[in-house]
């Protein structure tokens, strides 16, 4: 017989938490006194109260022994969203997302948090604003998205108070940081291989970056907000930085912070739209025969070059959210933990 433990026990469980986000979160934990469980398909790591289960997100009973006495789980796994692999999105983030929720039942867990994305309303096109209320994409414009989508819905349908079983959805948007493997490892690689000199479009559109720390703050808060009477239960929030900055100046503040030149050249929009649009066509086609990713791929061009930015007054209001970390120190501490990426390092 499972043995329920009370939804004020500090112990969790973070699934995929030797990601970027999740190795955050972990860290976050451990230091307000939660004893963590950390599973994950990759590497281990040594924290004071956190024990490492290594195991398949989509293998139950390698991931039961992580939710042992966990009271609360955070879901924070997931492929890269530029993994451009089908496959692999509906394994982890649909199938995986099941066990997850079926073990979850299983062990007695009571409060599970859920890492979804903003991009889960985002077609391609400008969003201002926006908030909660907007409808899932209808035309996603990726596998990450579309899978993202299907992934939040499974985990706020499960939300079920009568059983003792509480759900939540964060949305972050654009997040970055230390330790971040893709935003600004990619910037640079880009810079140096000569080809961060062009901006698509006009550069006046204006997007959410989120840092890291802020977005750990909302998770945390979700958890700690879970309770029956809540609002928050099978609901999704945002949570951003609330600062929308023009997508050029953030990667122009980052490149010269870090010793490179910002980018300089104006390209349309919609030719670079187009091309990216007919590689991604021509990748597919010849993917049995050729094994090529374009740089510029559909869901690149309309993230650099369109409005997207997000309300967090629903965050604010039903969890108290208020970033713990400004844009400009975020941007300063992010150029300051990348000494390797430097210009001539």
């Amino acid at each position: 017989m499972t043995t329920r433990v009370r939804p004020s026990s500090k112990r969790c469980a973070v699934i995929g938490g030797s990601g970027f986000l999740g190795r955050h979160l972990v860290e976050k934990l451990a230091d307000k006194g939660y004893t963590v469980s950390v599973f994950d398909i990759r590497q281990s790591y040594e924290l004071p109260g956190v024990t490492f289960y290594l195991g398949d997100l989509c293998d139950k009973q390698a991931l039961l022994p992580a939710l042992r006495d966990v009271s609360l789980v955070f879901h924070c796994a997931s492929p890269a969203p530029g993994a451009d692999d089908r496959a692999l999105f509906e394994r982890v983030n649909i199938s995986g997302t099941r066990t997850v929720i079926q073990a979850c039942h299983e062990a007695g867990v009571q409060k599970l948090v859920l890492t979804s994305s903003a991009s889960v309303v985002f077609e391609g096109t400008d969003i201002k604003n926006g908030k909660e209320d907007l409808p899932y994409a209808k035309k996603p414009i990726d596998f990450y998205t579309l899978t993202k989508i299907q992934q939040e819905k499974l985990v706020l349908e499960a939300c079920d108070k009568e059983n003792g079983f509480l759900t939540v959805a964060i949305r972050p948007h654009g997040i970055f940081g230390p330790r971040d493997p893709q935003l600004v490892p990619i910037l640079v690689d880009t810079a140096r291989r000569g080809k961060m000199k062009f901006i698509i479009g006009n550069g006046s559109n204006l997007v959410d970056f989120t840092y890291v720390e802020n977005v750990v703050h909302g998770h945390v808060l979700a958890a700690e907000r879970l309770r029956p009477e809540s609002p928050i239960c099978g609901q999704a929030y945002h949570i951003t930085n609330d600062e929308p900055v023009f997508f050029w100046d953030f990667m122009s503040q980052i490149l010269v912070g870090l010793g490179y030149n910002a980018p300089r050249y104006h390209l349309p929009y919609w030719l670079v739209y187009g091309i990216a649009l007919l590689l991604w066509v021509l990748t597919v086609l010849l993917r049995p025969l050729v094994s090529w990713k374009p740089t510029f791929t559909p869901m690149r061009v309309a993230l650099a070059g369109t409005h997207h930015y997000y309300s967090c007054a629903r965050a604010k209001q039903d969890m108290g959210y208020q970033p713990v970390v400004s844009l400009k120190d975020a941007i300063m501490l992010t150029v300051e933990s990348y000494p390797h990426l430097r210009q001539g390092a």
